[in-house]
């Protein structure tokens, strides 16, 4: 009795402090990087508060935003032991292309604005690591350049315009550049209310104003990047709007504004035989789209809610994937996007019968804080994170998982 009481005490010292530390814990460089969460923390300390809070944000209340990734944590994963997981295999097929993970870097705009290296960060870590990663129409790269540098499997989301000149012309130079795919975005045909840019002011590119000028004064270092560095510029959108030239506008008002609201399903299915090659719908969330996707024929769809910054209050995309994949996982590639912060986020997906899972947020704030040092930090913790789980589970490849290894709380 007395060792166990002496034991008791020893472990509650220990508890309390390890409390202690992680209460004094603090990110200060990215060797301090161990979760997403962690580049998050970094993130914020590294840049101006309009641009974080673009990446950080979302719509309203953000209740959507957290739900996406507290979703994960209401179905439990059941391993299987003595099984022999020694043989690991996570090389998947994705809209035709080979990668070495069940895993996708989503496409996401502005990218130069968080990092001055942006896209080709991005894309060099996705052709290191194998996986598929995309570049959004208001890249800051231009097509031409990511399918010239980069011979991974590669999308281009693809916004739907007013201007249909604009829309072919973005068609074409994909189709020129050999992209893989292009998943045309269909949650956008008008913005949401993102309040922390309102408050913060933030447009694309930065306008310096007497309430946030003192946040960019702070950060010197992204400062001087952003503005002696290459000129900023959406390339692929230069030659039709005001926009792609440097001229400050808020996404809130190019999507208002520039972004065609008639999108139906005519327009999309237009879009994908003019393109002719592999055609995803992302942000798509309810059975009933789901099933007209996959009757037009479209190879993938991304459950989606573009990370909670379109529309507060809806489901979260792990919260959906069930019902969908039951609905038409036998007819089109499923694949679900947002909210994926961990490794068992990806087996949780994939056990339920997802393809694949993606997410931007889980490399952008690793860009964000050290570039494409950061976003290969974020991968390979991402990739370990995996690798470990799958084996846990007493996996080998990802065929193997299945609902048989999850509980719902």
């Amino acid at each position: 009795m007395a060792g166990l009481a002496a034991g008791r005490g020893h472990t509650r010292g220990y508890g309390e402090d390890f409390v202690k530390d992680r209460d004094d814990y603090r990110v200060r460089r990215l060797s301090d990087c161990h979760k997403i969460a962690d580049f998050r923390e970094l993130a914020r300390r590294r840049l101006p508060f309009p641009v974080f809070n673009y990446i950080d944000g979302a719509a309203d209340d953000e209740a959507t935003r957290r739900r996406n990734t507290a979703a994960f944590a209401d179905v439990d994963l059941v391993p299987d032991v003595l099984v022999g997981a020694d043989r690991l295999d996570l090389a998947t097929t994705i809209m035709g292309r080979e990668t070495a993970l069940p895993l996708m870097l989503s496409p996401t705009a502005l990218q130069r604005i968080f990092h001055w290296q942006g896209e080709r960060a991005v894309a060099a870590v996705a052709e290191r690591h194998g996986l598929w990663f995309g570049i959004s129409s208001l890249s800051t790269v231009s097509i031409e350049e990511v399918g010239e540098r980069w011979r991974g499997p590669k999308m281009l989301q693809y916004y739907y315009h007013k201007d249909r000149g604009l829309n072919a012309a973005l068609v074409e130079r994909a189709k020129a550049a050999k992209f893989d795919a292009i998943a045309l975005t269909v949650d956008t045909i008008v913005s949401g209310n993102r309040e922390r840019c309102k408050r913060t002011g933030f447009t694309t590119p930065p306008r310096f104003t007497p309430a946030n000028v003192l946040s960019y004064a702070r950060h010197p270092k992204w400062a001087l990047n952003f503005l002696f560095r290459e000129k900023f510029d959406l390339p692929n959108l230069s030659t039709y709007v005001e926009a792609g030239s440097g001229k400050a506008i808020s996404i809130q008002d190019y999507f208002n504004t520039m972004l065609d609201p008639g999108l139906n399903w005519q327009a999309a299915e237009r879009l994908r035989n003019d393109w002719g090659g592999m055609f995803c719908l992302k942000g798509i969330m309810s059975v009933g789209d789901a099933r007209r996707a996959a009757d037009m024929g479209v190879d993938a769809i991304m459950v989606s809610n573009h990370g909670g910054r379109q529309m507060d209050g809806g489901r979260a995309p792990f919260d959906q994937l069930a019902e969908i994949v039951d609905a038409v996982g036998d007819r089109v590639e499923v694949i679900l996007d947002g909210g994926v912060t961990r490794g068992n986020h990806v087996v949780k997906a994939l056990s339920m019968g997802a393809k694949a899972a993606s997410g931007g947020r889980l490399y952008l704030y690793a860009l964000a804080a050290a570039g494409e040092e950061g976003v290969e930090r974020a991968v390979t913790i991402l990739s370990d994170e995996i690798q470990r789980a799958m084996k846990l589970m007493g996996k080998t490849c990802p065929a193997e998982l299945s609902r048989d290894n999850l509980r719902s709380r």
